[in-house]
């Protein structure tokens, strides 16, 4: 009997219409993603080419300005702040005379050109077999975030050629035609970066000799060509700048994210340093190199090609941000066995190449020297410790699947609007988790920082009129207790000092203890919790954004005490400047109540003992009290925080489903009928 389905149509055709339906999805996908792609250029090129002359394409300079390449006589490195190989300097003079002639618009279109050819390459030298899916979009995904990443977009501000070097051996790995046009390539891209030649081992260890002697002996030609045609300008780049340390800055720049430079930022120098240098810089080389001849063995030659990269980056004396898109490359590499620990690699080297080192890690002096060498040790990781995925490991295609509990019945027919978002059992990864919690929480600051014009003081006369007009709100409410509170508590230094500290001490500590708790006794809980808190926060800075507001004890003529941070001068312009950190003018909603609200409910909702759920209701109501009584807060400031957290738990019941009630019971006892599903 021919299977058909309730309509009447053979099983086989409407599986191929299902199949239809999943690659006009990919389509629309790729086309949307190569959109994004076309935006992120566009904003580039706006970016770069919008800005005064003089302030962009500073490294152009160097070439085409008044006293550049172009234009002196001397030598490169005497009359400029040129920072490559003088074989850079004899070659790329033809392209930055167009350029200059350009007036910077050919450079930087022809840039972007360099950028979208290294992602394709990169795109189509995946390890096989790959999906179609990721065959797709792959190119977009990489092209997008190579715009995206430090690198790239401080080339295309400086006018740097730093990715010349890198698409020239990517070009050599995977589309030259023979051993002698890949070397050849490869030679040419270790003259513009000396520290390349570390691919000539690579080369010859893994049976592509006749391309490592094709390679050595480019190298040795482009630098016997650049020293006889500027002999002088040779020696001050091989012999007294050491292969070009010093040059472009001093190499203890924090902009140097070498191991040369990293050992000069701790306080090393002279003979020891250059010792240890040497000697770690080796040790670095040869295990990197094994890595890599590994993983070419194991048909993974975009990973070998990325960790030798990333080691010579570690072994250079001076690696500049703009040459550091090897690191990058590397996200290829797949590690962790569990799914859960699948992504924590890729989502750091994306955030590590695409955010500033202060959003990835707290400005703490104790944290500086991890904060300062945050690109140097993701290069060192990729190229010595990270324990890449070998494709004849089970766990390569097919990790450990996650397990999820059953899915609760919704209310609402199209509830959850994102099936996917299931409830996992197991906790996820606590690295993952710790980052993405600290980038989301420095990007919270900058958004909220940035509110009102970017700094505290430029929205002052449109918070204080919206704080006049919440005022009168209140006083038509009958609700305006706030200077009343103020006034009341000030009288009483017990009172006062109890709500100084309450609103000091607990508006981080409160939420940080019931998800750490809940991480560990509750993780399937856990997810639905920091979800409806990720998702209050956001919603309170689009009303940060949108209505700046004065609060209380920022209000002139008022009379308000400000019990926490002391008497304000308010004859200055920028009296609210209390610290640079933060928007003083980010009062509407309150967060300091909608986190505490957010406690108490998860608590009340996951507490067993009734004494506890009351406990943690009474969080929400101190904290209400101390924001007003300390006149951080209007009464409606709580009010908006309550909103926000109920959209917040709202928004979270729609995407992903109700809060089941058998997750907590399949995490006490989990049934043995229930099968893992492959996430």
């Amino acid at each position: 009997m021919t299977n058909a389905d309730r309509s009447g149509r053979p099983a086989e055709a409407f599986g191929a219409t299902a199949v239809g339906g999943t690659h006009a999805r990919l389509r629309i996908a790729c086309l949307g993603l190569w959109l994004i792609v076309a935006a992120l250029a566009a904003r580039q090129v706006a970016v770069v080419l919008g800005s005064p002359r003089g302030e962009r394409l500073t490294d152009l300079e160097t070439w085409a300005g008044p006293n550049g390449v172009l234009h002196v006589t001397g030598s490169l490195y005497d009359s400029t702040r040129f920072t490559g190989t003088p074989f850079g300097g004899l070659v790329l003079k033809p392209l930055t005379r167009a350029a200059e002639q350009a007036l910077g618009w050919g450079w930087t279109f022809g840039t972007l050109l360099l950028v979208v050819a290294l992602g394709l390459v990169a795109a189509r030298a995946l390890p096989q077999p790959i999906g179609r899916r990721t065959a797709l979009l792959a190119a977009p995904v990489a092209i997008g975030l190579l715009m995206l990443s430090l690198p790239v977009r401080n080339t295309l501000w400086l006018g740097q050629t730093s990715i010349i070097p890198v698409l020239l051996v990517l070009l050599g790995c995977f589309a030259a035609h023979g051993q002698r046009t890949s070397g050849l390539l490869i030679g040419v891209a270790a003259a513009l970066q000396p520290t390349l030649l570390l691919f000539t081992p690579l080369l010859w260890f893994t049976g592509r000799r006749r391309a490592a002697l094709s390679t050595g002996v480019t190298f040795a030609a482009c630098t016997a060509l650049a020293w006889a045609a500027m002999p002088h300008d040779s020696h001050t780049y091989w012999v007294h700048h050491m292969a070009g340390v010093g040059l472009g800055g001093r190499a203890d720049d924090l902009g140097n994210q070498s191991l040369h430079g990293a050992l000069l930022r701790l306080g090393l120098n002279g003979p020891l340093e250059v010792a240890l240098f040497v000697a770690l810089g080796a040790a670095v080389a040869v295990l990197a190199l094994r890595r890599a001849v590994r993983y070419v063995d194991d048909g993974q030659l975009l990973l070998a090609v990325a960790i030798t990269g990333c080691a010579a980056i570690v072994v250079s004396p001076t690696a500049w941000q703009h040459q550091l898109l090897w690191v990058l490359l590397a996200v290829v590499g797949r590690a962790g066995r569990r799914a859960s620990d699948r992504y924590v690699w890729p989502v750091t080297v994306v955030l590590v190449m695409t955010l500033q080192a202060r959003m990835m890690l707290p400005d703490m002096p104790s944290l500086d020297p991890l904060r300062t060498n945050l690109v140097l040790l993701a290069a060192l990781a990729a190229a010595t410790a990270v324990p890449f995925l070998s494709r004849t490991s089970p766990h390569h295609q097919s990790p450990t699947p996650t397990e999820y509990a059953p899915a609760a019945p919704a209310r609402f027919r199209h509830v959850p609007l994102v099936p996917f978002l299931r409830r996992v059992l197991t906790r996820p990864n606590l690295l993952l988790e710790l980052l993405l919690i600290r980038v989301t929480y420095a990007a919270y600051s900058q958004v909220r920082l940035a509110a009102t014009g970017g700094s505290i003081s430029a929205g002052r006369a449109e918070a204080e009129e919206n704080g006049r007009e919440i005022l009168g709100l209140e006083r038509a409410l009958h609700m305006d207790i706030e200077h009343w509170a103020n006034h009341t508590v000030v009288k009483i230094d017990w009172l006062r000092n109890f709500s100084d500290f309450y609103y000091e001490s607990f508006h981080f500590v409160a939420p940080l203890t019931v998800l750490a708790v809940l991480y560990w006794r509750r993780p399937a809980d856990y997810r639905w919790a920091r979800s409806a808190l990720g998702l209050a926060t956001l919603l309170a800075l689009i009303g940060f954004w949108l209505y700046p507001l004065a609060p209380p004890r920022l209000m002139p003529t008022l009379g308000f005490v400000d019990t926490v941070h002391g008497v304000q001068d308010f004859s200055q312009p920028d009296y609210g400047t209390l610290t640079s950190l933060t928007n003083q003018y980010a009062a509407m909603p309150s967060l300091h109540f909608g986190w505490s609200l957010w406690c108490g409910v998860v608590i009340a909702v996951l507490a067993r003992r009734w004494w506890i759920k009351a406990l943690g209701m009474l969080h929400p109501l101190f904290t209400a009290t101390a924001i007003v009584v300390t006149a951080n807060h209007w009464v409606l400031d709580a009010a908006g925080g309550a909103v926000v957290v109920g959209a917040g738990f709202a928004l979270t019941y729609l995407l992903s489903g109700p809060r089941a009630a058998t997750a907590a019971a399949a995490e006490r006892e989990p049934t043995p009928t229930r099968k893992p599903v492959h996430s």
